[in-house]
C-alpha cells in the first residue's frame, strides 16, 4: 500500500474522501453521545458527593467551599490546555483522552480521598489536583461539537440534511441530563453498599467502553485533509497543497494555530463575543441550574421536597430544550436562537424570583421554562462555536470558550457569597438576599449574555465541496 507521502493529490483526495461513510458518521454520533454521558457522570458525581466527602473528612463549610473553588479553577486550566492538543493530534484521539482522563480522575479520587484524610494539607492539594483532571471530562462537549460538526460537513451535504445537523447534535448534547441522572442513581444505589468511594470506582468502567469503541471511530476527514495540506506546504509543494484542498473541499489559506491566533483577524470578534457570552451565562447556570433549589427553599419558602420536584421537572425540560434549540438553530441561525432562548430564560427566572411566595404552580412553570431556555441553547452554542473558527484553531477556540464557563461559575460563587454575607442574619433578611442574588447574579448575567452573543457574526454551517469524481 502506498504511503500518503508518495500519493498524488488526486489519489490522496480519494483516500481522504472515501475514508468516512454515512454509517461511520452515525456510529460516531452514537459513540459521542455515550462519551459525553460518561464524562458528565464523573463531572457531576464529585459535586453531588462533596457534602458526604466533606463530612467524612471533617471539613468545615468554608473549607468545603474552598476545595470546590480550587477544583473549579483547576478544571478550567485543564480544559484550556486540551484544545491545542486536539488541534494538533486529532479529534478522535481528543475524545478518547477526555473520557479516559475523566475515568482515571474518578479512580484517583478514591485514592485522593484517603490521602486528604491521612496527609492533611498535602493530601488536600493532591485531591484538588486529581479532581482538576475532571476538566478533561468537562471539555468533552467542546471536542464532541468540533468533531461531529466536521463529520457532518463531510456526509450531510444536501440542503435537507444540512438543516438537520443541529438537531442531530442536540441529541448528543442531551447526554448531560442523562449523565446527571445516572450519577444520582449510582449514589442512591452504590453509596449504601461501598460508600462514596465505590461510586468513583464504578466510573472507571466507561473508559474500558471508550477504548473499545474508539477502534470504530474514524478521524474527521476535515482534520485529516488540513493536516496533509499543511504538510505539503511545509515540504514546499504549494501547488499540490492547493489541488488537495480543492479536491477535498478545504481552505488552503495558511493560518496560524494556537491561542494567539484566536485574537487575530476574523477570529478576534468571535473569540471575544463568545467568551463573554459563555462566561456571563455560566453565572446564570450556577444560580439556577446548581443553586436553584437553594433559591427556592431559602428565598421562596418552598419545601426541600418541593424544590427537588421542581428540579426533576426542570431537568426533563432541559433535555427537550436541547432538542428544540438544536432544531430551531437549523432554521433561523444558531446565533439568533441562542439570543432568543437566553432572553426568554432571563425573563422566566425573573418571574420566579420576583413572583409571589406560595404560588407553587407559577414557580414550577417559571423554573421549568427558565431551564428550557437556559440549558437548551447549548445544543446550538457548541455547534455555533465550531462553525465560527477555522479548522486550525477550532478545538482550541471551543475548549477556551468552554473553560470560561468554569471561570464564570467561580465569579458567580464569589458574588453570591458576598451578597449573602452582607445581609442580616434574620430569616427575612436572608430570604431577601437570596432573591437579590438570584436577580442580579442570575437573571441579569443571562440577559447580558444574550446581548453578547449577538455581537458575534452569524456563522454558516460547515460545508464540503469535495470533488467526488
Amino acid at each position: 500500500m502506498s504511503s500518503p507521502m508518495s500519493l498524488s493529490p488526486s489519489a490522496e483526495a480519494e483516500r481522504i474522501n472515501s475514508a468516512v461513510s454515512l454509517v461511520d458518521v452515525r456510529r460516531a454520533t452514537i459513540i459521542c453521545f455515550f462519551a459525553w454521558t460518561f464524562a458528565v457522570y464523573d463531572f457531576v458525581l464529585f459535586a453531588n458527593l462533596l457534602p458526604v466527602i466533606a463530612k467524612e473528612l471533617g471539613w468545615s463549610g468554608a473549607e468545603t467551599t474552598g476545595v470546590n473553588t480550587w477544583v473549579t479553577l483547576g478544571t478550567a486550566i485543564v480544559a484550556f490546555a486540551i484544545g491545542p492538543f486536539v488541534d494538533r493530534i486529532g479529534r478522535r484521539t481528543g475524545i478518547v483522552v477526555c473520557v479516559v482522563g475523566a475515568a482515571i480522575a474518578s479512580l484517583l479520587t478514591w485514592l485522593g480521598g484517603y490521602a486528604a484524610g491521612a496527609l492533611g494539607l498535602g493530601g488536600l492539594v493532591l485531591l484538588i489536583l486529581i479532581r482538576s483532571l475532571a476538566g478533561l471530562g468537562y471539555s468533552e462537549q467542546a471536542v464532541n461539537a468540533t468533531y461531529l460538526n466536521e463529520m457532518y460537513a463531510h456526509v450531510y451535504t444536501d440542503e435537507r440534511s444540512i438543516r438537520r445537523r443541529g438537531f442531530i447534535y442536540s441529541v448528543v448534547q442531551g447526554g448531560w441530563p442523562i449523565g446527571s441522572v445516572i450519577a444520582a442513581l449510582s449514589i442512591y444505589i452504590l453509596q449504601p453498599i461501598g460508600g462514596w468511594q465505590l461510586c468513583f470506582i464504578v466510573a472507571v468502567f466507561p473508559a474500558i467502553f471508550m477504548l473499545l469503541a474508539a477502534r470504530k471511530l474514524k478521524e474527521s476527514p476535515v482534520f485529516t485533509a488540513q493536516k496533509r495540506i499543511h504538510a505539503l506546504r511545509e515540504e514546499g509543494r504549494t501547488t499540490d497543497a492547493e489541488e488537495l484542498a480543492r479536491l477535498t473541499g478545504q481552505d488552503h489559506t495558511p493560518r496560524k494555530a494556537g491561542f494567539g491566533a484566536l485574537f487575530h483577524g476574523e477570529s478576534r470578534r468571535a473569540t471575544l463575543a463568545l467568551s463573554a457570552a459563555f462566561l456571563l451565562n455560566w453565572l446564570g447556570i450556577l444560580a439556577f441550574a446548581f443553586q436553584g433549589t437553594l433559591i427556592l427553599v431559602n428565598g421562596k419558602e418552598v419545601s426541600f421536597t418541593g424544590a427537588l420536584e421542581v428540579l426533576i421537572v426542570s431537568n426533563v425540560a432541559g433535555f427537550f430544550g436541547y432538542l428544540f434549540h438544536g432544531w430551531l438553530g437549523d432554521r433561523i441561525s444558531r446565533r439568533n436562537t441562542i439570543a432568543i432562548g437566553w432572553t426568554i430564560s432571563a425573563l422566566c427566572f425573573g418571574v420566579m424570583v420576583l413572583g409571589p411566595n406560595g404560588n407553587f404552580p407559577l414557580l414550577v412553570s417559571a423554573y421549568a421554562l427558565g431551564t428550557f431556555f437556559l440549558i437548551g441553547p447549548y445544543a446550538a452554542v457548541l455547534f455555533f462555536n465550531s462553525e465560527s473558527f477555522p479548522v486550525e484553531t477550532r478545538a482550541t477556540a471551543g475548549t477556551l470558550i468552554n473553560a470560561l464557563g468554569q471561570i464564570g461559575a467561580i465569579i458567580g460563587g464569589i458574588l453570591f457569597t458576598a451578597t449573602l454575607a452582607a445581609a442580616g442574619q434574620t430569616a427575612g433578611e436572608q430570604a431577601a438576599a437570596w432573591i437579590r442574588a438570584g436577580l442580579f447574579w442570575g437573571c441579569l448575567p443571562i440577559l447580558i449574555s444574550a446581548g453578547a452573543i449577538l455581537c458575534a457574526r452569524k456563522a454558516k454551517p460547515l460545508t464540503s465541496t469535495r470533488v467526488l469524481d
